[in-house]
């Protein structure tokens, strides 16, 4: 198996397992669901692409105004400095 491919199969299996065994009254399809709806769409399973999955399990929880894991070190409270750094003009 494609190594990416088993990573990325590897973390959504460990970020379910984390969420479903909070909720062990949930069978998968209902955790499935339930994550569907969490994303707005509720009637459509097949918006739970990997991508989604592995975005709604990790910021599950948190506040809106969380930053993204894997942004974060990217991330600068200030545009005017973002936009140097992004120029070259200012480095790391």
């Amino acid at each position: 198996m494609n190594n990416a491919l088993t990573h990325r199969v590897d973390e959504i299996l460990d970020l379910m397992g984390k969420h479903w065994r909070k909720e062990p009254d949930l069978s998968l399809m209902d955790f499935l669901h339930q994550l569907a709806k969490e994303v707005g769409k509720p009637d459509d399973l097949t918006a739970l692409t990997d991508e989604v999955l592995v975005y709604q399990l990790k910021m599950r929880g948190t506040s809106s105004d969380t930053v993204i894991p894997g942004i974060q070190k990217d991330y600068e409270d200030d545009f005017k400095t973002a936009l140097l750094r992004a120029r070259g003009i200012l480095k790391d």
